[in-house]
């Protein structure tokens, strides 16, 4: 086991603060994608901080420091998801204060977030990571531990299932229309 100086704990230390300070709003913005609460998103966030300040030490190559704490905070989205139980769209509302059929200021493409979610957790991270957080495939490919050749399948793979969801969506909505017209 190879123990660390003290200044080189302190140094990761440091660093990995500096980061968690720097990309604050990003991991929150990658945990609320993820939980679509608040609450939720704030606590991934700092469980992650809290995990990654304390495991400073363990970090070997100060170079990879940022993918190393994405990792992390990735890790604990993930957990959050598996821990929490599938809500409705309505509990969802309520969660949030808003009453069911109630009219919202804020645009939400709830077609599209239906949609990911019905992705793999493996397959819509990488979505989210190419698209929500305009990481680079290769960015991708670090957090994730995977080949750049396999981020793109997926996320090409991925790409099409949502399309697929969201024309049929659309066709369902186009039905509904003429029907009622009728």
């Amino acid at each position: 086991m190879q123990f660390f100086s003290e200044k080189n704990k302190n140094t990761n230390k440091e660093l990995i603060e500096q980061i968690i300070l720097k990309n604050y709003n990003q991991y929150y913005r990658l945990a609320y994608s993820y939980v679509h609460t608040e609450a939720d998103a704030c606590d991934i966030v700092q469980n992650g901080a809290y995990k990654a300040i304390k495991n400073s030490y363990s970090l070997k190559n100060q170079e990879f420091a940022a993918t190393w704490v994405y990792r992390i905070m990735l890790n604990e989205c993930f957990q959050a998801v598996r821990r929490t139980k599938a809500l409705s769209y309505e509990a969802i509302q309520e969660e949030d204060g808003v009453e069911a059929g109630s009219y919202e200021d804020t645009y939400v493409n709830i077609d599209l977030q239906r949609a990911m979610e019905m992705l793999s957790l493996r397959d819509r991270t990488i979505v989210m990571l190419k698209y929500f957080e305009d990481k680079t495939l290769e960015e991708i490919a670090d957090i994730l531990e995977e080949n750049v050749s396999t981020v793109k399948s997926r996320l090409y793979r991925s790409m099409k299932k949502l399309r697929e969801m969201l024309a049929v969506e659309e066709n369902d909505n186009l039905d509904l229309k003429g029907r009622a017209g009728r």
